[in-house]
């Protein structure tokens, strides 16, 4: 019979299996480093982190090509507290973000542009959060971590929803790989509207007008076609024929100048 008192003690090891802890903030301490590239040289920086965001920002030009806004170099500043002074100030640990910017002014000779003014000059483009031996960032004296979000991938999205009145709507959603999301949706009276960023609505006609379609004339050649047809032709006598169409343009009396139909009647 065995005796119940044996027992094997598992907790002693061979040093062959023993493996090693990883400092498991590593990852994220040597991430931030890479993004920011702080200790190297401006010329030997690499194309990732803070130096790709620039690069890919500058050049900055005019319509006429005679200004432009060109990026040299940026520096990382020392923090003006330590993490402990953030959190008992209730203070970001931070340090000044500073950028040196070339602006290139030209001018046209004769159909050539050249340089007329180079200016080179450090400008301050505020304070950059700092991230902390322990791997967090302080924002006004808490301690704070990092979370990834859902990255939607860019494209245009169509969805439909139905209306408590039994309505179905329809909607579209443009997603771009960077900058404003840009929302189409219908009302139950069939009325487009915008959103840009999610804030308030907007009339679509709004956005057409800002892209350059001024005249409502040019805005519904933009969803139907028009056709210009004279009053009292064969396809313009009889009244039935002209139900349901709607006018491109104000239809004037040649000689009151009364306006007899408005746009879009």
């Amino acid at each position: 019979m065995q005796n119940g008192n044996n027992r094997r003690n598992y907790s002693k090891l061979d040093p062959a299996w023993l493996v090693e802890i990883p400092h498991l903030l590593d990852v994220q301490i040597r991430s931030f480093d890479k993004f920011l590239q702080a200790s190297r040289p401006a010329e030997e920086r690499e194309l990732m982190g803070l130096q790709e965001v620039f690069h890919t920002v500058f050049p900055i030009s005019d319509t006429r090509n005679l200004y432009s806004l060109e990026f040299v170099s940026y520096t990382v500043g020392e923090p003006k507290y330590s993490t402990d002074e953030c959190q008992e100030r209730d203070l970001t640990f931070s340090s000044p973000l500073k950028a040196t910017l070339r602006l290139r002014i030209r001018e046209d000779y004769e159909g050539e542009k050249r340089d007329k003014e180079i200016i080179e000059q450090e400008v301050y483009l505020g304070e950059l959060p700092l991230l902390t031996d322990k791997g967090t960032f302080i924002i006004n004296g808490a301690e704070r971590v990092i979370v990834s979000q859902l990255h939607r991938s860019p494209g245009v999205f169509f969805d439909d929803s139905i209306h408590p009145n039994g309505k179905r709507l329809f909607s579209s959603r443009i997603i771009p790989y960077r900058g404003s999301w840009v929302e189409f949706t219908y009302d139950v009276n069939d009325i487009m509207y915008v959103h840009i960023d999610r804030k308030r609505k907007l009339p679509i006609t709004v956005l057409l007008k800002a892209l350059g379609f001024v005249s409502e004339k040019e805005i519904l050649e933009l969803f139907y076609e028009v056709e210009t047809a004279e009053l009292g032709t064969g396809r313009t006598k009889r009244e039935e024929a002209l139900e349901g169409r709607v006018v491109a343009e104000d239809v004037l009396n040649t000689e009151t100048g009364e306006i007899l139909l408005e746009t879009n009647e």
